[in-house]
Order: structure tokens, then C-alpha cells, then sequence
């Protein structure tokens, strides 16, 4: 084991003092959607017919979150925290490469701006392309092949297994 990756796995086992924010954070969170889930659930219409009705899956749902997020808050303020994975090969001197991360929501921006005129087939293959090029692959033709036949075949897996229509695009007739 390098040198580098023992003392990141000993500050990563070394509780701090006070508890771990970023656990409280995602408890803060979870506590924010199962509450929100919870209300949104009180909106649901129940219809004659159904005694149990629309509203039970939301409340049980909305009901663990909330349970979740306080148990996450207890087990943090009693110094539990996650251990780093032995086989983790993870260099934690490193930053974050925001160069990538900018890459890849450019694609995801560009990819909700254009679904709708160009179509699932199409986006999804410039998806598939520009995310695996924002990753590191300077294989642009393989990538499009592979996007497109992934891409066409999901558009067909949705519309025959599922019965969804996914966008067509300006592919529409031809697909």
C-alpha cells in the first residue's frame, strides 16, 4: 500500500470532532425530500373505489426517509463513518477535475436542450459520444456507432416492451 493511500484512509477513519458534515448534509437532505415527499403525498386525489388509494406508497416512502435522516444523525453524532473500501485505489492529494465535470454537463445541457427537435436516437448517441470524450476516449467514430445502436435500441426496447414513445425527433416516420 503507497504511502499516500495510508494516510488518506487514516484521516478518513479519524472521527472528527463534532461528526462528519458531509453526512449531515446528505441527512439534511433526506430529511428535505422525504418531508417534501410527505406533503406532496397529501395532494394525491383518492378515488372512491380504492381504500388504500395513491397517497400509501408517498407516506411510506416520505415516512423511511425521515427515519433514515435521524438515524443517519445519531449514528454520525456517535462517531460511525463509512471505511474506505481495501481495494480502493484512489489518490485523496488529488483535486477534483472540474475541466471533466464541466464537460460532462455541458453534454447534459446540450442533450435537454435537444432531445425534443433531434430525437431520443440522435441525442442519445451525441450523449453516449460526448460523455465517453469527456471521460477520455479519443475513439469519436466507435463511440457514435456505439451510442447510435445503444440509443436505437433503447428508443425500440421503450416503445415495444414498455409501450412508451420516446421522441422521435426529426427522425419521425423512420423510426
Amino acid at each position: 500500500m503507497s504511502e499516500i493511500s495510508e494516510v488518506g484512509m487514516a484521516e478518513l477513519e479519524s472521527p472528527e470532532q463534532g461528526g462528519d458534515r458531509a453526512q449531515f448534509g446528505l441527512a439534511a437532505l433526506l430529511a428535505l425530500i422525504g418531508g417534501y415527499t410527505l406533503y406532496d403525498a397529501q395532494s394525491l386525489r383518492v378515488g372512491f373505489g380504492d381504500p388504500v388509494g395513491p397517497q400509501a406508497f408517498p407516506y411510506v416512502i416520505g415516512s423511511v426517509m425521515l427515519l433514515l435522516s435521524v438515524l443517519l444523525v445519531v449514528a454520525t453524532l456517535r462517531g460511525d463513518r463509512g471505511t474506505v473500501e481495501g481495494g480502493e485505489d484512489v489518490d485523496l492529494s488529488q483535486g477534483t477535475d472540474w475541466v471533466t465535470v464541466l464537460k460532462l454537463v455541458g453534454v447534459l445541457v446540450f442533450t435537454i436542450a435537444t432531445i425534443k427537435p433531434l430525437g431520443w436516437a440522435i441525442t442519445g448517441a451525441l450523449l453516449f459520444a460526448g460523455s465517453a470524450w469527456a471521460l477520455g476516449s479519443r475513439t469519436l467514430i466507435r463511440d457514435l456507432i456505439v451510442g447510435a445502436v445503444l440509443s436505437v435500441g433503447s428508443f425500440y426496447a421503450f416503445y415495444s416492451g414498455l409501450g412508451i414513445a420516446l421522441s422521435p425527433g426529426i427522425l419521425d416516420g423512420i423510426l
